[in-house]
């Protein structure tokens, strides 16, 4: 798989567009703008892949010449990140949610894993420069506030919500990863471990792997696959959600 990177765009003018500080308008085709531009563009990650964006896929997604587009939008690398601020615009941010800071934390776990399998090409992007822009910013203000006033300090708040956000990551991408196995392969999991249990079964020795004979024997008869991406999300979920526990009990 592919890997993007954000903020790989001119800073001034990325920052322009994100904030939409100096959006312009075409005499031709008035109707085009920046959130044209950038709809056409998730839309075409959406249902083709990130592989397949580019100003000229986007250009003919909206009928219009590439050129115009540079009108409005420097280039890929700038687009790439105004995408990235809009999606992350679509989570659900409720005032408040009953049960304190574990169940805030859980249900900005969930939001953002729909978040990820809604757009899959999410988890192609390496966002360790973020895109600075208002959805993005609005996003981490609300992570914050989850956890504000249980006793950690200013860093600690910080982890917590990297950390979180960094496992529904890692969850999402095999989750990803398993759904355009079985699209790619015309082979769902269950599909596939059929095939390959049996030879499996006479292949591997119990006796010189019992462990994994025995517990890989036992999660290939619950899901029908080598993992479960769901369920794996479910119980690692609980699983960061008790180590913070953890640290907001020795504080």
């Amino acid at each position: 798989m592919s890997v993007e990177y954000s903020g790989t765009g001119d800073p001034a003018r990325s920052l322009a567009l994100l904030w939409r500080t100096r959006e312009k308008t075409s005499r031709r085709g008035g109707d085009l703008s920046v959130d044209r531009i950038v709809r056409a563009a998730i839309g075409v990650a959406d249902t083709e892949g990130l592989t397949a964006l580019s100003m000229r896929r986007v250009a003919e997604r909206l009928g219009v010449g590439t050129m115009s587009l540079y009108t409005h939008v420097p280039g890929k690398g700038e687009l790439l990140d105004v995408m990235l601020d809009t999606v992350h615009g679509e989570t659900p941010r409720p005032p408040d949610v009953p049960g304190g800071w574990r169940a805030r934390l859980e249900r900005i776990a969930r939001d953002n894993w729909a978040l990820y399998l809604r757009h899959p090409w999410l988890v192609q992007v390496a966002t360790t420069r973020p895109p600075l822009g208002p959805h993005v910013t609005a996003r981490y203000d609300y992570e914050l506030r989850a956890v504000e006033g249980i006793g950690l300090t200013d860093l600690e708040m910080d982890a917590v919500v990297t950390l979180v956000d960094s496992y529904v990551h890692g969850a999402a991408r095999s989750a990803v990863d398993a759904a355009q196995a079985a699209q790619r392969t015309g082979m769902t999991d269950e599909q596939w471990w059929r095939a390959h249990a049996p030879y499996l079964e006479q292949a591997m020795d119990p006796g010189r792997f019992p462990t994994a004979a025995r517990v890989g024997a036992a999660a290939g008869q619950e899901y029908q696959a080598a993992t479960d991406p769901a369920r794996a999300f479910e119980f690692g979920l609980a699983r960061v959600l008790d180590g913070i526990a953890v640290l907001v009990a020795d504080r």
